[in-house]
């Protein structure tokens, strides 16, 4: 030991750890988008964190043809509508391969400017000749070409080059995506021979990309598909093998409100961890899938609980004016109506009056099948996935260490604390954590296991309030009052 005189200070790490919230409210979405449009393209199947509307347009692109680009849908209505941040993003719609090559054809000129009107051009592929045929243009010498803001490609012929001024026609061909080429098995994903991650397999690349923790789980217009529902059900009980996440699904829109129950049945839309939509949302001459909304919704709802997800999302202000079947048959449902859809474990909207629309359901997919409120009321199981995510991102950094009585006391003081705060903040009834002899076994303490117990009661929704209204008599003296 070095000689030493005087005062020394050793320190030493704080016994109490701070906790590391989860967030709430983040999206994941898999799904097509016009990235011949994009002007800093990902490539397919790779993951993007936007956090602005220009960055989500710059990475995949955007149009308005949402059947065929169905991300577009969640950027507009997430940034434009809800005003909420980050999501992440997947495009399967591969450039390179699904496409298709349309052979040059007539397209007049006028002013010395074509304008092709086809989506989903792809410009490097633009094949530009003399109305004959005869003689190939090149885009370097002869003509310019861009996208407007239709996403067509105007065409413009350059003065020093070898196109005539008086030029009426050309011959022009190209590629262009096939949205068409996209199926569900897309969406779903999984893993190549190559060893390389597709569609929602890739959800388990969010935290190690980008440390982000992705909790709801979307696939706008693909989603009512009950084959890409059971994988979303499924990737959101098991995310990186410790985390968990909510998928947002929609109920086939196509089907009317006294089938939907049926149909959510039949077609195991049944989860604890998924919330069945229906019907689609409708403002102004845009229409949206339920669950496209409910992401932006969740979110808001979320950031104005501080970021914990113990507020229902039932009976908030959606950014709608109506709702509508899949063939745009506006539906008209009261709230006797919704409330039988809730009955069946199905979120809809409801218009109040002077409230607007709002969504109306507290129930998760599992409702009625379930009744423990853990697996049944949206918010219940959202504060026990969240409260989950949270003690894995903190206690992670303690796995390992020794495993002797400064560790136990370590873990169980900082969650008390931590329980003890989100009861003040009413995010919680109450919460303890315990470390127990009996769920200790000397074997599993040998093995280098050991395992707390904890106990928290979020607060369910108020979804019934009742009053009592009688007629007393008493008050009628209130007449021979002098």
């Amino acid at each position: 030991m070095a000689f030493k005189h005087g005062v020394e200070i050793i320190e030493q790490a704080t016994s109490v750890l701070a906790p590391t919230e989860a967030s709430s409210g983040i999206p994941f979405a898999v799904g097509t988008a016009p990235v011949n449009l994009a002007s800093a393209p990902v490539p397919v199947n790779t993951p993007v964190l936007v956090f602005t509307y220009a960055e989500a347009v710059a990475a995949l692109g955007y149009s308005d043809n949402w059947e065929d680009y169905t991300l577009c849908e969640l950027i507009h209505s997430h940034f434009s509508l809800y005003a909420m941040s980050p999501m992440i993003l997947v495009n399967v719609l591969d450039s390179g391969t699904n496409k298709t090559t349309v052979e040059p054809a007539a397209l007049a000129v006028s002013n010395r400017v074509a304008t092709l009107e086809v989506d989903g051009v792809l410009l490097p592929s633009l094949v530009v000749k003399s109305s004959d045929g005869a003689t190939t243009y090149s885009a370097a010498t002869d003509y310019t070409a861009a996208f407007d803001a239709d996403g067509h490609v105007m065409i413009t012929t350059k003065s020093t080059g070898l196109i005539p001024s008086n030029t009426a026609q050309l011959q022009v061909g190209y590629d262009k995506l096939n949205p068409g080429a996209v199926d569900a098995d897309d969406i779903i994903g999984g893993v190549t021979l190559e060893g390389a991650y597709t569609g929602f397999e890739l959800v388990n690349q969010v935290f190690p990309r980008f440390g982000v923790l992705p909790d709801l789980l979307l696939a706008p217009g693909w989603s009512h598909l009950p084959a890409v529902a059971a994988v979303m059900k499924a990737k959101a009980g098991n995310i990186n093998g410790n985390f968990k996440a909510v998928a947002l699904t929609d109920i086939d829109p196509a089907q009317k409100y006294t089938d939907a129950g049926a149909w959510k049945s039949n077609n195991n839309y049944t989860g604890s961890l998924q919330i069945a939509g229906y019907p689609m949302l409708t403002m102004g001459d845009k229409v949206y899938h339920y669950s496209t909304q409910l992401a932006g919704l969740i979110a808001a709802t979320d950031a104005a609980n501080d970021g914990i997800p113990y507020v229902s999302p039932s009976n908030k202000a959606l950014q709608a004016d109506g709702t509508a079947l899949a063939d745009g048959t506006d539906q008209f449902l009261g709230p006797d109506q919704a409330t039988y859809l809730n009955s069946l474990g199905i979120m809809t909207a409801v218009n109040l009056g002077t409230s607007g629309w709002r969504s109306w359901g507290n129930n998760t997919g599992a409702f009625p099948g379930s009744s423990d409120p853990k697996d049944s009321f949206i918010p219940i199981r959202r504060m026990f996935s969240w409260v989950g995510n949270s003690i894995i991102l903190t206690y992670m950094q303690k796995v390992d260490s020794p495993m002797n009585t400064r560790l136990i006391t370590t873990i169980t003081d900082s969650m008390n604390i931590w329980l003890n705060g989100l009861t003040s903040a009413g995010a919680l009834l109450g919460g303890r954590v315990e470390f127990n002899a009996s769920e200790n076994p000397v074997t599993d303490l040998m093995a280098g296991k050991i395992k707390f117990h904890l106990f928290i009661t979020p607060p369910g929704p108020a979804q019934e309030i009742g009053f009592l209204l009688e007629y007393d008599t008493s008050y009628l003296a209130a007449l021979f009052a002098a």
